[in-house]
Order: structure tokens, then sequence, then C-alpha cells
């Protein structure tokens, strides 16, 4: 089974611990359909295996060039990242879904990989960078007091048909999307991944991450704002 590992690229138009000690404890017990995957996986169903990364390894590589220097040594990060994943296979206790667990992986390899690359920036870096009082939300869409203070008020609209893909699907706008994808700070790219490529819920990510929901909603609306404007700035520059 490893030797599938080196044959797998993300696909064209693909969207966007091994005693490691990130997890993260839903509550919840898998559903029948992951109960399932993971038997065949630790049985060494290789076509189950090739499911997985077809499944998640393009968003895998998107993570891990938020903290590392370019594609070749991401696809290092992530490759020692499903081998982390098939070595573990047999201590995985399902506390968190298996998408949490191998993302959580690849998180922590991505940033010690970042580390010895001289390219990772410390989490309060990226937080003082992104938390500029011009890059915030207005403080009017959030509850002010009572039982809801922190939560939103006017929440962000749902980003599905009116995004920029859908309305004009065309591959260069999808590869325009894409670049301004990779472009985002890794705080932004993380939760983007995560939400918008990946669905995964808001309370996983949020433990994930370690951050509150308010603070992913922030970092979710500015990811999509950015990327939205990147893709409107291709287009009239595209028109000329």
């Amino acid at each position: 089974m490893n030797s599938a590992i080196t044959t797998y690229h993300e696909s064209p138009g693909q969207s966007l611990l091994v005693g490691e000690s990130t997890t993260v404890s839903t509550g919840t017990p898998p559903p029948q359909a992951e109960r399932t995957l993971l038997a065949r996986l630790r049985a060494g169903d290789e076509g189950a295996f090739n499911e997985l990364v077809d499944k998640h390894h393009g968003a895998l590589i998107r993570m891990a060039l938020g903290h590392v220097a370019d594609r070749e040594v991401a696809e290092e990060v992530v490759q020692d990242t499903w081998m982390a994943v098939i070595e573990g296979l047999s201590r995985f206790e399902a506390r968190s879904s298996l998408r949490t667990w191998i993302f959580g992986i690849l998180i922590h390899k991505a940033k010690d990989r970042g580390v010895r690359e001289k390219r990772h920036m410390t989490f309060s870096a990226f937080e003082s960078h992104d938390d500029e009082p011009e890059e915030s939300v207005d403080p009017s869409r959030f509850h002010q007091a009572g039982e809801w203070a922190g939560h939103w008020a006017f929440p962000p609209q749902p980003w599905d048909d009116r995004t920029p893909e859908t309305l004009l699907a065309s591959q260069q706008v999808v590869t325009a999307m894409q670049q301004a994808i990779d472009a985002l700070p890794v705080t932004l790219k993380e939760v983007l991944v995560l939400r918008d490529v990946e669905g995964m819920e808001s309370n996983e990510i949020c433990e994930l991450l370690k951050i509150t929901e308010t603070n992913l909603y922030v970092r979710l609306h500015r990811a999509r704002e950015r990327v939205r404007l990147a893709v409107e700035q291709y287009l009239s520059g595209g028109r000329h």
C-alpha cells in the first residue's frame, strides 16, 4: 500500500498523529461509512487508501503551502502525512473524524517543516497582522451584550451560487481563484480550505485550530472577501 503514496497528484480543477499530540474530540461516534472505511484501511485495502488520498490530497497540499516554501516541499510534507496516517491507523481512537485527524497531522508536520525552512511565522504574528483595525469586521455585525454577546447578529451571506467560480465557470477564473487562495495568509487559508473546500463543521475547525467560533467566522469572512476581490480584479484587468 505504501507505493501508492508517490503516485498521487492534485487533480485538475480540484479546489481548492502517529505519536503526535494533535487530537480533536467531537464527542460523537463516527458514522457507519467512516467505520467501514477505517476497517478497510486497517485491513490494508489499497483501494480504500486511494479513495482517501483522492479526496483529501489537494486540500492537504493547499494547507501545507501556507507553511512551507514551495510546492515541492509541500508535496514532501503531505507524503510524510500519508505515511503517518498509514502507520497510525491501528492506534487511531476515532475521538475525532478521520478527516480531522489527518488534517491535524498535516498541520503539525507543516508547521514543523516551516520552522526548519525558516518560513514559519508564529501564531501571534499572524494574529497581529490579520487583526489590524482596517481588516476587522464591523463590530455592529455582532451582538454586544446578553447571552449571544460576541456572536453574529448579521452573519456573512452563504458563499454558494454567488461565488465568482459559480457565476463565471471558466478555467481561467477558477485558476485566478486558486491563486488568490494560495496567496492568503495561513490563518485565513486554513479556515477557507477546511470549511469551503473540505466542508468541515465549524466546531471541528475551532477545536483543530484552537480558535473561537467568532474568530473562525471573522477569518472566514476575510478570506472569502479577499478571494472575491482578487477574482474581481482579475476579471476587470482581463477585459482590457
